[in-house]
């Protein structure tokens, strides 16, 4: 770019040597002389290499047209087509450095979101770590206390019969079965002292059978309806 720039500016200079020497200066060079010189203080020699080139080449043929074959409106028709293109030119190298400007400031607002998340988790972080340690602190302060646990309900394996009970009204005792259908279960296993299911004696202490099958308790069931005692 620095020789570039150079080549431009000694064009510019002896062009201007010739220029003073000369007489009338072509309409379009007086317009189309700051743009080639903005340019060439540009990243337009970078960006655009060969379309610099090419406005370097028609403003250089303007140049000798003007100052050494003397032809101002052939010289002025090249200086116009300069200018058309040292326009559409600086218009790209608008564009780049806006796209460039953009693109930065994107990235910036996604460095700045993405630095925000981080603080805001490792605030909230902090923010747990600090309600874990108050959680510890303030228990070890209290005196340990043992929670109490509801105690698991023993059930018997055996009943003293009371006066005027049957057996479905054993059998429905929640510490029983819950259910007077089961009643089955229980005469089978006291078979040796009950030979009537509704006579019982006060006194009697009769077997509850605990572990019994699903099919155990559904053929008592059918056994109940049959014998009408539920």
């Amino acid at each position: 770019m620095l020789r570039t720039g150079l080549q431009v500016f000694c064009i510019l200079f002896l062009s201007a040597i010739l220029t003073a020497c000369s007489g009338q200066v072509p309409t379009w060079r007086s317009k189309t002389v700051p743009y080639v010189e903005e340019l060439g203080r540009t990243e337009a020699p970078e960006l655009f290499p060969q379309e610099y080139r090419s406005l370097l080449d028609t403003f250089e043929h303007g140049e000798a047209l003007y100052h050494v074959r003397k032809d101002d409106s052939g010289a002025d028709s090249y200086y116009q087509l300069a200018l058309q293109k040292a326009e559409m030119l600086q218009s790209e190298v608008s564009r780049v450095k806006n796209e460039r400007a953009a693109e930065k400031q994107r990235l910036v607002e996604e460095l700045t979101a993405r630095t925000k998340e981080e603080q805001r988790l490792r605030s909230e972080a902090e923010l747990l770590r600090q309600a874990q340690q108050q959680a510890v602190a303030a228990e070890t302060a209290q005196p340990a206390v043992k929670k109490s646990k509801m105690p698991i309900p023993v059930l018997p394996g055996s009943y003293t019969v009371r006066r005027g009970e049957t057996l479905p009204q054993i059998s429905a005792r929640s510490e029983i079965y819950n259910d007077s259908s089961l009643w089955p279960i229980i005469f089978r296993a006291n078979r040796d002292q009950i030979r009537d299911p509704k006579r019982l004696w006060p006194g009697q202490v009769i077997t509850i059978p605990r572990n019994f099958s699903r099919i155990d308790a559904d053929e008592a069931r059918r056994y109940s309806v049959k014998n009408g005692q539920k």
